[in-house]
Order: C-alpha cells, then structure tokens, then sequence
C-alpha cells in the first residue's frame, strides 16, 4: 500500500489500494453478508476494526446503533476533506456534495432538492418511468431469446431516467453514462474512487456552465432559473454529482440483484401479477434484505467520546454498516438472513437515516415497483441463463452488484415429436 500521508496526516486520494483490514463490511458471498458481519454485529455492534496511521477506523453493524450514529450530527462530521488532499485551483477535485457537508451548509443546499424530491413533483414523473421500462423491454424481447438483465436492463432504466431528471442533453449521455460504476468500486484504492469523482465533478460542472447560458427543462436548470446566482456552478454540479450518484448505480445494482432474488422463486413473480400491492412489499423486503449501498457516508468524531460501551477518539473514523444493520434479528426476527416478502413492515436502513438519508428514496421505490411489475408481467416465465454459482459478483465496492445476469426470457417450447 502507498503510505502517502499530506501535512496533518492521511490522504486517502493517494492510497493505491485500500487495507484489507477495513473490507469486511464490504465482503459477501453471493447476495449475502460474509458471516464475520453478524458474529462482529451480536458481539460488539459497535467494533473497532483497524488502527491505521493514528486513526481509529471502527464500524457499527446494530441497527438501534446504526440509526443513533446516522442521526447524530453533534457528535459527528461528515466533513472528509481533512483526509483527501485536493487542489483548490480545481473545483472537480474539491469534496461536495450532500453526503460530505455538515450543517449549515448541508441545511441550504438540500433544502434546494427536496422540493424536487416530493411525492407530488414525482408523480409527473410516472408517465417517463413506465415508457423507459417498457420501451427496454421491447429492446430485450428483440434481442431474445437470452438476454443480459444487467446491460440490458438494469443499467439503463436508471440512466435514462437520472439524464431525463437532470437534463442532460442526447448529445452527452454517452459520456455520462461511463461515470458511475468506477465511483463505488475501492479494489483500485483512493486513486481510482476519487479519480473518478473529479472526472465525473467536471463533466457536470461543464453540464452547469452550459445551462447557465440556456437553462434546460431539468434538474439543473430548474436550480438555475429559481437560484441564480445565489448558487455557484461548483455547488450545483456537486448537487448534480449527488444526484446521479444516489440516483444511478444504486437503482441499477437493485434492479439486478433484485431480479436475481425474485427469480429464485416463482411465486414472487406470480405474486405481483396477481396480488394488488404485493409489488410494494416485494420491493420493501428486496431493499432491506439486499442494501446494495453497504456502508453510509463515513463519519468522524466531533470528540472524545463514550459509543455503546466503546471509547471513540476525537478524529476517529466510524463506518455504519447499512448491510449489517438490515439483517438484524433484534429487529427483523431471527430469520432475518432470509428474503421473506411477507415480512412485517419494519424501518430498514437501505436508504440510510436522519439528515443525510437518500433525498430520492422514493423516486427509487417508484422505478422499482415499475420495473419489477413489468418483468412479471412481460416474462412471467423468466428464469437464468447460467447457473447462479458462475454469476460474479463485485469483489470489493461500497455499492455491491453482480456483473452480468444472463436470463431467458421465456420458458423453452416442449419439443415437437415427430409424428
């Protein structure tokens, strides 16, 4: 690993690869959390995990320990920049964004998005969600008989939608579109992660300039047209930034995984078909039991301070385990490892909690609910191409995915005997 620290100590922009000490929360086998997380979660829900260059790196993996550490910004920054090196002669390669912002600027830049996010704005949204995910389908179905619900399908839906929302113009959606998988994936150390951040910053502060000129129908120049120039190009593309960060790889990373789970059963598909609603607790029950987003944003204590039992330092890093979180049994019953789609309503964490929870957790519930429907309705007979022990999965991000899933689309014709 390259040591390289800056004045004050660590700079994780210049790391080559990430210790192997800090991956346990981002291990899995299958779908599934690497067994260690819940013997680390009933022994200690709050664990310290390494001690690197002077700083404590400990992760909560309890879910009433988990939602006390997300809804406490007194105890706790947000703020990464001391340990990212950045040049302030480069906005792109400044930290923004909601997920790394204390109050008060959290408080005035998410009070621009949420109006975005209700469910009323929404609701307009509906009509494009439902042509984007049958208009993929159709894609599919043309490509048949086996398909890739991965490239086909789940990545797609998303990008459209997230490049629709924002405004992104035909003519850079291809560009675009590149940017958002290399931004979860750690196996390249902070240089790839926050390489690819300031790739992606710049693009959207371009996107910015541009609209600033001729403000679009989307996102962006909607800010643009109410704000002016109350807001800067550097904080409206790091809002954009967030935007199809929460808004892309998640949602496309669900989509899969989800298919995949849903596919083990063919009762599950038979149940949105038939059952009014079903689709709604389907997808509650996915989230919480797949939390594609492993961790939450890191936080850093304010202080010296007692956590559940444990001596944090002032400084020290914490990881909220949302995957740990979700599975356990205090709250979820002791079959909490298992995908029950009947499962009584209970508040998981896939979206995270308190200020910082994902401002567009609803829009994502609304592509979803559609996307899973049309599947079941469209290939009702749906079911993988390959055997689940050749799929692969994503060794080491902080959103887990599988790399492809190839699928059949229709159940085979019975051979014809020959008469």
């Amino acid at each position: 690993m390259n040591r390289t620290t800056r004045k004050g100590g660590l700079d994780l922009s210049k790391m080559r690869m990430f210790p192997s000490q800090v991956s346990m929360p981002l291990r899995r086998h299958g779908v599934n959390p690497v067994p260690e997380l819940a013997k680390v979660r009933e022994a200690e829900p709050v664990h310290k995990l390494a001690h690197l260059f002077g700083l404590n790196v400990w992760v909560v993996s309890g879910h009433a320990e988990a939602k006390a550490v997300l809804a406490d910004s007194t105890n706790f920054s947000n703020d990464i920049r001391p340990l990212v090196g950045s040049d302030p002669n480069k906005p792109s390669e400044g930290i923004g964004g909601l997920g790394f912002t204390d109050p008060p600027d959290h408080t005035r830049l998410r009070k621009l998005l949420t109006p975005e996010f209700t469910k009323r704005r929404l609701a307009r949204l509906e009509p494009a969600i439902e042509k984007i995910v049958q208009d993929q389908l159709d894609l599919m179905e043309a490509k048949g008989p086996v398909a890739d619900i991965v490239s086909d399908f789940a990545f797609n839906v998303p990008f459209l939608l997230i490049a629709d929302l924002l405004g992104v113009e035909e003519s850079d959606r291809d560009r675009f579109r590149a940017l958002g998988p290399a931004r979860f994936d750690l196996s390249g150390g902070g240089i790839g992660v926050f390489g690819s951040a300031s790739e992606s910053r710049d693009f959207l502060f371009e996107i910015v300039r541009k609209q600033r000129k001729n403000p679009g129908d989307g996102l962006i120049g909607s800010i643009i047209r109410e704000q002016g120039d109350d807001i800067d190009d550097v904080e409206l593309g790091g809002l954009a930034d967030g935007v199809f960060l929460g808004g892309y790889e998640t949602s496309a990373s669900m989509l899969a995984l989800g298919t995949l789970v849903l596919m083990r059963n063919p009762e599950n598909f038979e149940r949105i078909r038939n059952e009014p609603g079903a689709v709604d607790a389907i997808v509650e029950e996915l989230l919480r039991y797949l939390t594609v987003v492993q961790v939450a944003f890191p936080r850093f204590a304010r202080h010296d301070q007692e956590l559940f039992g444990q001596q944090v330092k002032k400084g020290d890093l914490v990881a909220v385990s949302l995957s740990g979180a979700d599975r356990d049994k205090e709250v979820f019953g002791p079959d909490a490892e298992e995908f029950w789609p009947r499962r009584a309503p209970a508040a998981h964490l896939a979206f995270g909690h308190g200020m910082h929870r994902c401002v567009g957790a609803e829009l994502a519930r609304m592509e979803l609910r559609a996307a899973f429907s049309a599947l079941a309705h469209r290939f009702p007979d749906l079911s993988l191409a390959i055997p689940e022990e050749q799929l692969r999965f994503r060794d080491f991000s902080i959103v887990y995915g599988v790399e492809t899933l190839p699928v059949q689309l229709h159940a085979a014709e019975p051979e014809q005997v020959a008469g």
